[in-house]
């Protein structure tokens, strides 16, 4: 029967665009995070002025649980199905809205943005997978940068509305009618229109079967049991093979980017006397960039391949993070965001891309959760790091610094280390017999 389905984006357009509407409002529930908390941390929740490492701890706690969930999204998907984690991802979401809305203290912040992480964790990684399972080989890169563009205007939107939201009714009631809202219509969604994809992984595991006809090949890692254990695939993404190292190591690292932009970004612009509808906006290119360009980035790697807009992603992302603190106005500001926005772009969906490529589709799902463990501990570790750096300098520029080398020295790694995955432009060798 899984041998009857078909994979492509337009046999599956209906359950692809459910999926894009579920990625959707993902973005939407972080997104609501991400300009209001930090701006106005010290005056509505509590956090002293210039403390650093306090300001970066829920971003430190979201990436250190998203992480772990992302790792273990994989692996229980393949056993209870797409549907059941993604529905378990959003009942996780319910009581956040709830917690910030009401928040006694910054611990209640951090504590609801554990929950954030669960729900991140599980949601963004089934929709990604979901997809995978049923588009083809040849669509993974516009697979992947319309998951990926659905999910970041999600954030971007989320952003700007929450600013506003919280502008005209202040920041807990805004946070409390908005999350709500978008969590409990994602429910309703998921329940009614979703479907389980795993059939169609299944079957494209018989289309890999030895013997079968293929007209692409992808170097897949050699030396990999036919039902690898968790500990087998997690040591292969992470350092016995040296492309799913590189590409691991450098999606750890853009994260960065994504953390100071999440914790500093805000604080920085609204000390520098921007609005908080107008820090919402700057924030905001730099997601509609980085979501938008996306559909054209994503399909671009499916023509010339994954790896150079990978490296070259990494290098202009940091770039745009120097430059934000090298010039002054909005328009400045503004032009950075979207340099940033644009590295992104040229990196997000492909460097997934590139993990799926050479990811047999009998431990696809676990090869993606294991990259996404490593790509959001990059929260962890950079808001960590990025709140030390800051602490002991008491300049929240050098952060900005920091961020910016790490991409390029990382972009460095990944273009020594890494290869072509793309099977259509480095296909493995034919098969004899």
């Amino acid at each position: 029967m899984t041998m009857d389905l078909r994979h492509g984006i337009r046999d599956n357009l209906g359950q692809f665009m459910h999926q894009l509407v579920q990625v959707l409002l993902v973005g939407l529930t972080i997104g609501m995070t991400r300009t209001v908390v930090p701006a106005l941390a010290e005056s509505d929740f509590g956090v002293p002025k210039n403390s650093f490492l306090l300001l970066s701890s829920f971003v430190v706690a979201f990436g250190l649980v998203k992480g772990v969930m992302n790792f273990v999204a994989g692996r229980l998907s393949e056993r209870l199905g797409r549907k059941q984690v993604l529905l378990l991802g959003w009942l996780v979401a319910l009581p956040i809205p709830i917690m910030i809305g009401y928040a006694p203290s910054w611990n209640w912040v951090v504590a609801a943005t554990v929950l954030l992480g669960v729900n991140q964790g599980l949601t963004w990684s089934m929709t990604q997978t979901s997809k995978l399972d049923i588009t083809r080989l040849d669509e993974r890169g516009l697979t992947l940068g319309l998951n990926e563009f659905s999910g970041y205007v999600g954030v971007a939107l989320a952003g700007i509305l929450t600013a506003y939201l919280a502008s005209r009714w202040g920041a807990r009631q805004g946070l409390l009618v908005f999350g709500l809202s978008v969590i409990v219509l994602a429910l309703l969604l998921t329940q009614i229109w979703v479907k389980d994809t795993l059939p169609w992984a299944h079957a494209e595991t018989a289309k890999h079967a030895p013997g079968s006809v293929q007209t692409l090949r992808p170097r897949y890692p050699a030396n990999v049991s036919a039902h690898p254990t968790t500990k087998e695939i997690f040591t292969l993404m992470s350092w016995r093979d040296k492309r799913l190292m590189a590409l691991s190591q450098a999606g750890l690292v853009e994260k960065f980017v994504d953390a100071l932009v999440w914790v500093f970004y805000p604080v920085f612009l609204y000390q520098r006397g921007v609005s908080l509808p107008h820090v919402g906006w700057i924030i905001g290119v730099y997601g509609f960039v980085w979501g938008a360009s996306q559909l054209f980035t994503g399909k671009l790697s499916d023509r010339i391949g994954r790896h150079r807009p990978n490296v070259w992603g990494m290098w202009i992302c940091g770039a745009g993070v120097a430059a934000m603190v090298m010039g002054d106005g909005v328009l400045w500001w503004a032009v950075s965001a979207a340099v940033s926005g644009l590295g992104m772009a040229l990196l997000y969906p492909n460097l997934s891309a590139a993990v799926a490529d050479i990811s047999h589709p009998s431990w696809r799902g676990s090869a993606i959760g294991i990259y996404r463990f490593w790509r959001d501990l990059g929260y962890g570790i950079g808001a960590l790091g990025l709140g030390l750096v800051a602490h002991f300098t008491g300049q929240m520029q050098a952060a900005f610094w920091f961020v910016a080398l790490s991409m390029f020295a990382s972009g460095t790694l990944l273009w020594w280390q890494g290869a072509e995955t793309h099977p259509r432009l480095n296909p493995a060798e034919p098969q004899n017999g």
